[in-house]
């Protein structure tokens, strides 16, 4: 499945990447009536160059390389649409702020934009033949627990994978059936070619020399929960054992990731602290016309190795630091009532609140990326509930992450276990799987949750 996802992301680059090139040579043919030269062609291109570049990353951001893409047909347009108008206008401010290059931004430009938005839209939604898969490979899917049902709907629904369950084999259910006779008889009388079991389960155990006898039938077996990994970007829980961790998690130091993740961290954040200083008077007039309090909110959360820090943030509650108990009930009984202000609610929604934390980056308190810090009182309870919870501290923590990005139904105060366990299935994925590409990944995403105003 990881291949599959890397050849996607690699054909609609490269399909991009065409269009985008194509587009210029027939707005060239348009424009003077004739074929262009290679000379004359070859001088527009790069003018173009790096613009390609700057779209392909706004592609990036607008979601238009991500997996369910493909699937999304109706979508596709308003998304592209979207892209075109970001793109146009750093076309405009490029070939403006760099006239040397010789290229008017008026008539061309505006007769490219058109051309390569009907080809990049004829490209996203008819191309998305090239990654049907040409003959689905009947499957039995064996496991238990609310992943497998997650994946065989997953796989069963979209026929951009190889794959087609005609059958799954709840293991909790396993005391009803002839486990055996099940798997064998589906196998013969139905052209399986591919196995796809929750090895790690004991209850698989009595089957295993049978499918040992499969390997030299021509049958493909494959770990369900790496599937599951793959397609989710999420490590399911029901897999965490001692042993997952003991295979997948180190802390044995990545020099070259660990030092290419704090020169970005000082110098991005660095560069957005100073200039986020021109912010700083406007919400601190805002905030006092508003309700007259406190500036700041310092809230003390739970860093690397469990340790405490203090975040800074704008204030955006009636209270300044409530511990992340809001809404919930003191010790007397009665609801704590710290409401959002009106003021605070545009910080929230625009994310200026969050700008003071840029300095605890700068200071090594948290990282740009890394998993989401904790109130204290907080991480003491879903430790108590949540086995393995407390593996998440072993990093930094960080203003976005990998669960930021993706999990949309994490708590923001009180205590909720399940929505924290799915959270936590992202943040053990990020754990397994950190490199200085998938920081990029999340940085970029992030600008994109940005600019929707959603996420947290």
């Amino acid at each position: 499945m990881t291949a599959l996802r890397k050849k996607e992301a690699i054909l609609l680059f490269l399909g991009d990447i065409f269009c985008f090139v194509f587009s210029l040579w027939l707005t060239l043919f348009f424009r003077y009536g004739e074929i262009p030269s290679g000379e004359f062609f070859l001088e527009h291109f790069k003018a173009f160059s790096l613009l390609f570049i700057l779209w392909t990353i706004v592609f990036f951001i607008a979601g238009l390389y991500e997996k369910h893409t493909l699937i999304l047909r109706n979508k596709i347009p308003g998304i592209i649409l979207n892209a075109q108008l970001v793109n146009t206008a750093l076309a405009v401010l490029f070939f403006y702020l760099v006239p040397h290059l010789g290229i008017t931004p008026k008539t061309n430009l505006f007769i490219y934009l058109v051309i390569s938005f009907s080809l990049i839209l004829a490209w996203r939604i008819y191309g998305e033949t090239f990654f049907r898969a040409r003959n689905r490979q009947n499957a039995i899917l064996i496991g238990s627990g609310k992943e497998m049902k997650e994946l065989r709907q997953e796989v069963n629904n979209n026929p951009r994978y190889d794959l087609f369950f005609i059958s799954s084999i709840d293991l909790d259910q396993v005391k009803n059936i002839d486990l055996k006779e099940e798997v064998l008889n589906r196998i013969y009388n139905e052209n399986v070619k591919v196995i796809a079991a929750d090895f790690k389960n004991d209850k698989v155990e009595p089957i295993l020399p049978n499918l040992y006898s499969l390997v030299f039938s021509k049958i493909r077996f494959i770990d369900m929960n790496k599937i599951y990994e793959d397609i989710f970007d999420r490590i399911p829980l029901s897999l965490i054992t001692h042993s997952w961790f003991l295979e997948n998690i180190s802390l044995a130091p990545k020099m070259t990731y660990d030092i290419l993740k704090r020169v970005m961290d000082i110098v991005l954040a660095s560069v957005l602290a100073v200039v986020s200083l021109v912010f700083y008077p406007f919400v601190v007039i805002a905030i006092k016309l508003d309700d007259g309090g406190a500036i700041f909110s310092i809230q003390e959360r739970v860093g690397k190795n469990n340790q405490p820090i203090k975040i800074f943030k704008f204030r955006t509650m009636s209270v300044a630091n409530d511990g992340g108990k809001w809404g919930e009930k003191n010790e007397i009984g009665r609801v704590n009532e710290n409401k959002v202000t009106k003021v605070g609610a545009f910080l929230r929604k625009t994310r200026i609140d969050e700008l003071p934390q840029l300095w605890n980056v700068v200071f090594g308190h948290i990282s740009l990326i890394g998993p989401r810090p904790e109130f204290a009182p907080a991480v003491k309870e879903y430790e108590a509930q949540i086995t393995y919870y407390g593996v998440r501290h072993i990093l930094n923590p960080g203003l976005s992450g990998w669960a930021q990005i993706h999990h949309d139904d994490h708590p923001h105060h009180g205590i909720a276990v399940e929505q924290t366990k799915d959270k936590l299935s992202y943040d053990l994925y990020y754990l397994k799987n950190r490199s200085f590409v998938l920081d990029i990944i999340i940085a970029l995403k992030t600008i994109k949750k940005l600019i929707m105003r959603s996420g947290a």
